[in-house]
């Protein structure tokens, strides 16, 4: 699961800076989303240890009796933009200073490699996977790892448009296993009707890609 809206007056590129937690729309999504998997099996929660992801856990875990784990290898993508109100549009690209950062967008050169972000996204999945074995788990993460993990295995690249990420304010992401293999992959917005008018523009198709056994 992505995380809920973030109260973030000043549109500041928070990252993983700490102390940005959900404004009271990103509370309704948690409960909303807590409300549309209170029938699930769910036996183990975790989450990033960033606020907004701990915030977001907190109604699933306390809708079936648990406890939020955390787990650091679910957190944001690391950025060297935190901090710093830098987005596409704004005029940021013309400034000299951050050329050094924008010279490879396939690795990328401004942040994390995608790659990294993968293998750290599949180890906390596979974490939670054994958790909750025979059962359901939630992961509460960052939208940048949960879509290059989607991306890795579904089998696509993993540089992208960040404009065509399929993965809203508090979507649902779900890996299903059969054993320790991934065998679907589906993709819901439970609180679709709460995002801003903004963020509800095309995303393309919701699907469930199955790999078979």
């Amino acid at each position: 699961m992505r995380h809920g809206e973030v109260h973030n007056p000043d549109g500041v590129l928070y990252g993983r800076l700490p102390d940005y937690h959900l404004s009271e729309l990103g509370r309704k999504m948690a409960d909303r989303v807590a409300d549309h998997l209170s029938g699930r099996d769910i036996t183990h929660v975790v989450a990033s240890p960033l606020d907004r992801a701990q915030e977001t856990a907190s109604p699933i875990a306390a809708a079936h009796g648990l406890a939020v784990a955390a787990d650091e290898r679910l957190i944001e993508a690391d950025n060297v933009f935190q901090g710093k109100t830098f987005g596409v549009g704004d005029g940021s690209l013309r400034n000299p200073a951050y050329w050094k950062h924008l010279v490879n967008p396939f690795r990328p050169s401004w942040g994390e490699p995608y790659i990294e972000q993968v293998v750290r996204m599949m180890g906390a999945l596979g974490a939670a996977r054994d958790a909750a074995r025979g059962h359901e788990a939630v992961c509460v993460s960052h939208q940048l790892p949960i879509w290059v993990t989607r991306s890795f295995a579904e089998h696509r690249r993993l540089w992208h448009d960040p404009r065509r990420r399929q993965c809203s304010l508090a979507s649902l992401t779900t890996f299903t296993y059969e054993g320790d293999k991934i065998v679907s992959i589906g993709y819901s917005e439970p609180a679709r009707d709460l995002l801003p008018a903004h963020l509800t523009g095309n995303k393309g198709p919701l699907t469930n890609k199955s790999f078979g056994a």
